[in-house]
């Protein structure tokens, strides 16, 4: 086990640590007062003062890279949705539906940051042209969406919701919506079914959710996390955001993550990092190293739908082009660490029960194929 001092660069400075510096003032930032004396909705005000083509460029050109897992950055995301012609109403659309088996990231930046995903949100609905926005988020997640509606019912006095929102004649209204509690939902277009009422089940594309999407309309879909970078972005420029994973020396995947780890760890939880550590830095300097008298044989880099790698893969940097080459994905970034101790058969079983379990049984594969993997295991 390390045990060098974990490496703090810039605990509680918005220029490090975009997500979670204000978690350094105060335990929580439920209050919109509390959060606008924290730079809160300031970039909003800046975003406002631009055309929304020219917010889009500086999204873009800051490569933010989707946190839900695929990776697939969102300023080009934005770019794919239909032109505005004002024809009917457009869609931005928070997902919220945390259910990835050990995972736990966008529970604690709802639970305790709630208005900076609002302020996100409405950046990008001015930016999209938007004029509705919902938080679909996991139905467990009882708390989160209690503070989320408060929160949102400040931001209605504020007036940065309804009509004319800061006197710019431009409406926007946001909701959260619960799910019913379905592990399908965190795919885009599941969830856009499950939104309008109807059956999760995964949608055929084309067409792409940018085009016809909830209701047929233009919709935009973000994870929480990816939503919650867009107000420091504006506030600091596509290069400051481009720049801060330089501190290890890796720019392949610009910003600050939102890292993890569970299991027979000392120390698990989650940290903000810029990307360039290694799987072995995350366990060993921030996770305090295995329990004593455990042995890592195997983790999980991002969740339970990734593919588990071995103590030969520690030093692999915890990036999303680098674990896909070690063989495995990124996912969510919060590691799952195996001990020698522990059965893979049972172990992955049980997993299998779960995504088993929580099929749609929209295709064969699928629907008969997780049956037959937990009866063969």
């Amino acid at each position: 086990m390390n045990t060098e001092p974990k490496p703090i660069y810039g605990e509680g400075n918005p220029e490090t640590h975009p997500l979670t510096w204000r978690l350094s003032k105060q335990e929580h930032v439920r209050n919109a007062d509390d959060y606008e004396a924290l730079e809160g909705y300031a970039g909003l005000k800046k975003a406002i003062t631009m055309p929304p083509k020219d917010v889009l460029e500086v999204i873009k050109a800051a490569t933010v890279k989707g946190r839900g897992g695929a990776g697939f950055p969102a300023g080009i995301k934005w770019s794919l949705m239909a032109p505005n012609d004002n024809s009917g109403p457009r869609y931005l659309i928070c997902n919220a539906d945390e259910m990835e088996p050990g995972t736990f990231k966008d529970r604690l930046l709802m639970e305790k940051l709630p208005h900076q995903l609002i302020e996100g949100m409405l950046i990008a609905a001015y930016t999209l042209e938007a004029t509705h926005g919902y938080i679909f988020i996991r139905g467990e997640y009882i708390e989160a969406a209690a503070y989320l509606n408060e929160a949102l019912e400040q931001v209605r006095a504020k007036g940065y919701l309804g009509e004319n929102i800061l006197g710019t004649g431009w409406n926007f209204e946001l909701h959260v919506h619960t799910g019913a509690g379905r592990y399908i939902c965190g795919e885009e277009t599941a969830l856009l079914n499950a939104l309008e009422g109807r059956r999760a089940n995964p949608r055929t594309k084309p067409p792409f959710p940018q085009v016809a999407g909830a209701w047929g309309r233009p919709t935009i879909v973000n994870n929480v996390e990816t939503l919650h970078n867009v107000s420091a972005i504006i506030l600091h420029g596509s290069e400051w955001y481009q720049n801060l994973s330089k501190i290890k020396g890796v720019v392949e995947t610009p910003g600050t993550k939102l890292f993890g780890c569970s299991g027979l760890v000392n120390d698990p939880g989650l940290w903000e990092l810029p990307f360039g550590y290694t799987a072995r830095e995350i366990i060993d300097d921030f996770a305090g190293g295995m329990q004593e008298g455990r042995t890592l044989k195997a983790w999980l880099p991002g969740g339970a739908s990734t593919d588990f790698l071995t103590a030969d893969h520690l030093d692999v940097v915890v990036d999303f082009d680098t674990i896909q080459k070690a063989g495995s994905r990124m996912g969510t970034g919060l590691i799952m660490v195996v001990d020698e101790e522990q059965d893979m058969v049972p172990l992955l079983r049980n997993l299998e029960i779960f995504f088993q379990r929580e099929s749609c049984g929209f295709c064969t594969p699928c629907r008969d194929g997780l049956p037959w993997g937990v009866k063969l295991l």
